[in-house]
């Protein structure tokens, strides 16, 4: 009777630890709105995690904003554990942490070749940092594309926003348009379309492709195609979650994740140019809605302004700020980027 008892209490045993072995991860991921990086590539990418990276995992996905989480609280998030994986936004938790500044200030990415040296250059220092004050390992970064301007009153350069009211994604570009007489405004980006129809602002920082799916082309008038940054994002994990993993098992998570980094910054591309077309008329225009803004021409004279915003403005205004909560970062940031641009 012992041995009829016993042995099928062993096999319901047997599933139960199983079970147990699963690691449930819940992803906090980019605003549902933000654009097709997130809806293409990101969110597909970590509902089939499971299946990309061979691992035993549960994945729950979900967009900072239909999480009702401010996307300011990143790294917050990361380190209360509330979330196991979450996409940074770079400007938004830059308040948090200044250090991720430095791999995209005013005026240092202006295109995308650029943007992935200086960022490979300074992200172990970001990582470190990440990792030290957030208990969150940093697990690559990546470009929502070049940021550039969109305006309701028509423009023809940057000489134009002296006056207006400008929404900047962080406080490098707040400093930069100040210094052409602007005033930057913070605001989510959720709220920017809105914002723009009603004269809160008169025009807004961000990528084409952002724009296109968040309707700027809707209330503005005006794309001046200059990349002031590139956007920085990135993808970090709770380091108490990472020690879940064996050694193994975090190797074929991270060099997921690096792949889907890869793609993106592939895709990002794609998506600028295309997005260009789609926000100016452009028959050419293929994933986005087709509007039609006059596509402000770039002068020479804007090309200068912005290439001489890093060591002018963007460098000492940040280094200061990075400097007050970490004593080595403007050093590592010279040793590393600085050397690359000869500063």
């Amino acid at each position: 009777m012992l041995k009829k008892l016993i042995l099928p209490l062993a096999a319901l045993a047997l599933p139960t630890a199983a079970l147990a072995d699963t690691i449930n991860l819940r992803v906090l991921g980019q605003p549902s709105g933000s654009g097709l990086i997130a809806q293409q590539k990101e969110q597909p990418f970590f509902e089939q995690l499971a299946e990309k990276t061979g691992l035993d995992i549960k994945v729950e996905y979900l967009p900072v904003d239909v999480a009702g989480i401010p996307d300011t609280d990143g790294l917050r998030v990361l380190k209360s554990g509330l979330f196991d994986i979450v996409s940074i936004r770079g400007p938004q938790v830059s308040r948090d942490e200044p250090s991720i500044l430095g791999l995209d200030l005013v005026g240092l990415n202006t295109s995308y070749e650029a943007g992935k040296k200086h960022m490979d250059a300074f992200s172990g220092y970001v990582g470190n940092r990440m990792e030290s004050q957030f208990n969150a390992k940093l697990l690559g970064v990546w470009p929502a594309g070049p940021q550039v301007l969109f305006c309701e009153p028509s423009i023809q350069g940057l000489s134009d926003l002296d006056g207006l009211k400008v929404r900047v994604g962080d406080q490098s570009a707040a400093n930069f348009v100040a210094k052409l007489g602007a005033t930057g405004i913070s605001m989510p980006f959720g709220e920017v379309q809105q914002s723009l129809a009603r004269g809160v602002v008169d025009c807004a920082i961000t990528g084409p492709a952002s724009a296109n799916s968040g309707g700027w082309p809707e209330a503005t008038t005006t794309v001046l195609p200059i990349a002031l940054q590139m956007a920085v994002n990135g993808y970090a994990i709770n380091t108490k979650t990472w020690s879940k993993f064996t050694p193994e098992q975090q190797e074929k998570l991270a060099a997921g994740i690096s792949e889907l980094n890869e793609e993106i910054w592939a895709f990002s591309e794609e998506l600028y140019l295309d997005a260009m077309h789609c926000n100016t008329g452009n028959p050419d225009c293929q994933r986005g809605k087709p509007y039609s803004l006059v596509e402000a021409a770039v002068s020479e004279a804007d090309l200068k302004t912005v290439a001489q915003a890093v060591s002018a403005v963007s460098l000492p205004v940040w280094a200061e700020q990075c400097n007050a909560v970490a004593a080595d970062c403007e050093a590592v940031w010279r040793e590393t980027v600085g050397a690359e641009l000869g500063l």
